[in-house]
């Protein structure tokens, strides 16, 4: 099992995560899960070249590797290649990470008219880095997508599944998660997150419950306040990977629409042997 997951690659956030547990992870092989140190950010095209080793690793071992999350980007970014974007220039990156939000979106319709018009103006990570990559290369980033390269859908044979359960369901397992995620080990986690003063843009930083039990910790919410922002983040964004999932991969990827019980499981499996 090989982790598609942007925020479990961190060892610091097992619970925040639900990274497999350690049971979980001794039924089978488990790759790229809590590999990273909170302050070693990880980007898609780290994540790729890793998860590239891996899926080779294992098919010299006579294994079947399995992809599982639900990181768009990053699953695109192995199958497809990587824009090959040169380093920024560090001088260009501080300025531009230390733009307000606002200044940096309306920096970037200056610049980069097409950019700020598909990223949403709250969008900060992604609206920094089309701002730096004009800045420091003179090209769009869009212009830089057109090239990409080391991808290896071509290389492999690939059996997708996407899983959309009902919406309902989803969203009742998603309030059920957050619970969990305000467990005492889970608010433990956020402590000893917050007192190694890292980045506020660092991506472990921006994990949904991160904020929310941080607001808890400083007094700024009470504990049912941050169950209920934590709640509707994690709400939030189970919609937009929904969304992403539904429109974007390839039609003829299988869709799987029942809630993910025991009973469900021959089903979905069904759909891989086709």
């Amino acid at each position: 099992m090989i982790n598609a997951d942007s925020a479990q690659v961190y060892r610091d956030l097992r619970v925040l995560t639900a990274r497999p547990t350690p049971e979980d992870e001794a039924r089978a092989p488990h790759r790229l899960y809590g590999t990273r140190d909170a302050a070693d950010a990880c980007s898609a095209a780290d994540w790729a070249a890793d998860a590239k080793a891996e899926v080779m690793a294992a098919h010299g071992a006579g294994r079947l590797p399995i992809l599982a999350g639900g990181t768009g980007l990053y699953l695109r970014t192995l199958l497809d290649g990587i824009a090959p974007v040169p380093e920024i220039d560090p001088a260009v990156r501080k300025v531009v990470r230390a733009l307000p939000v606002a200044e940096t979106h309306a920096a970037l319709a200056r610049e980069d008219p097409e950019a700020a018009a598909r990223i949403r103006p709250a969008d900060t990570t992604r609206t920094a880095r089309a701002l730096e990559v004009v800045r420091s290369t003179g090209r769009t980033l869009k212009s830089w997508q057109a090239e990409k390269a080391d991808g290896i859908g071509e290389a492999i044979a690939l059996a997708p599944l996407i899983l959309l359960p009902p919406r309902e369901w989803l969203y009742a397992r998603c309030d059920e998660r957050f619970e969990k995620m305000m467990s005492e080990e889970g608010i433990e986690e956020v402590r000893s997150l917050l007192e190694r003063r890292l980045p506020l843009l660092a991506p472990v930083m921006r994990a949904i419950g991160v904020k929310e039990i941080a607001a808890f910790l400083a007094g700024e919410f009470t504990r049912a306040e941050a169950l209920a922002a934590g709640q509707a983040a994690t709400r939030q964004y189970a919609k937009r990977q929904y969304t992403w999932f539904r429109r974007q991969p390839p039609p003829g990827w299988p869709r799987f629409g029942a809630p993910l019980d025991c009973d469900a499981l021959p089903d979905a499996l069904a759909l891989l042997a086709r």
